[in-house]
């Protein structure tokens, strides 16, 4: 797998340029793994400098994917890493950013910022490791955890309607949505490239499994119920109620994947409203500006 290589300018880079060199700590067999080397072939195959990318995390098992892939990379708090990775992109659009974080980071603690990001259609590409449980704290029941499913948590089963990312996509405005699987590593890098050529959000759901607490949904499980609907005769990712149609229909007998919406208008991201000029903010000269008569209203 190292000797994928390509050139951008002067610079050539494989697989082995994104090797951090840091002890992965997740599980043997995680879905992750598989994840982190989608994330690494799609920005390869768009010829994209490493310098040029900040991978911003929460915290969870998947959040440890900024430190297993050598770009500029933050590990923020629970659920918050959208806010943050917003904010980077308002402070350098150079930047291709990346978010990436699980389901119970994303549609529990974080889904408020989940829903604002896609409404304001910011430009970064949000990548969610979903195993339907809280692998870090070892097996609760998350957000989109199916119904009846025991955990220790919810030793009876649990009694929660799942939420359907898909669906909360749709409806809250994402103009880029797709779902993947961990262990389609083709099929996912081809989303995840997709994803960050897109200019908007782009939200990637990824089914992953997690062998050690949610050993039930193993990656033969997956692979029974995987539907690539790319493949589909009446495959539309521009139609949004053809979309809704195959979201709705994402339940314990079929899994689709693929693109499942993607807008046709070229709407405005969040950063061409605000008032910035054609340079990055980070790239301004701030040598000749002085801020110490502001400082000293707070001595």
């Amino acid at each position: 797998m190292n000797q994928i290589k390509i050139s951008n300018e002067k610079y050539t880079f494989s697989l082995g340029d994104f090797d951090s060199g840091n002890k992965s700590q997740w599980c043997p067999g995680c879905g992750n793994f598989g994840i982190v080397m989608a994330i690494k072939k799609a920005i390869i195959s768009l010829k994209i400098n490493p310098k040029d990318v900040l991978i911003v995390s929460g915290i969870g098992c998947s959040s440890k994917t900024p430190h297993y892939i050598k770009t500029f990379g933050i590990e923020t708090i629970h659920g918050r890493a959208l806010p943050v990775a917003s904010g980077a992109k308002l402070a350098n659009k150079d930047l291709h950013v990346i978010v990436v974080g699980g389901d119970g980071d994303g549609y529990g603690i974080g889904i408020g910022h989940f829903i604002h990001a896609m409404r304001r259609n910011c430009n970064v590409t949000y990548i969610v490791h979903d195993n339907q449980i809280y692998g870090l704290t070892k097996g609760q029941t998350s957000p989109t955890t199916r119904k009846g499913v025991k955990s220790v948590s919810t030793p009876n089963g649990s009694v929660e309607t799942p939420v359907n990312p898909m669906v909360l996509s749709l409806a809250s405005g994402a103009t880029f949505i797709a779902k993947g699987f961990a262990g389609d590593i083709q099929q996912l890098s081809n989303l995840i490239e997709n994803g960050i050529k897109h200019r908007g959000f782009s939200i990637i759901d990824v089914a992953q499994p997690c062998v050690s607490y949610n050993p039930n949904m193993s990656n033969s499980w997956y692979k029974e119920r995987i539907v690539n609907i790319e493949q589909e005769e009446n495959y539309n990712p521009k139609d949004k109620h053809w979309a809704y149609e195959i979201a709705l229909k994402d339940q314990e007998e079929v899994i689709p994947t693929g693109i499942f919406y993607q807008s046709e208008n070229d709407r405005e991201t969040y950063i061409d409203d605000l008032p910035e000029d054609s340079i990055a903010l980070v790239k301004h000269d701030i040598t000749n500006i002085n801020i110490d008569s502001e400082l000293e209203k707070y001595e």
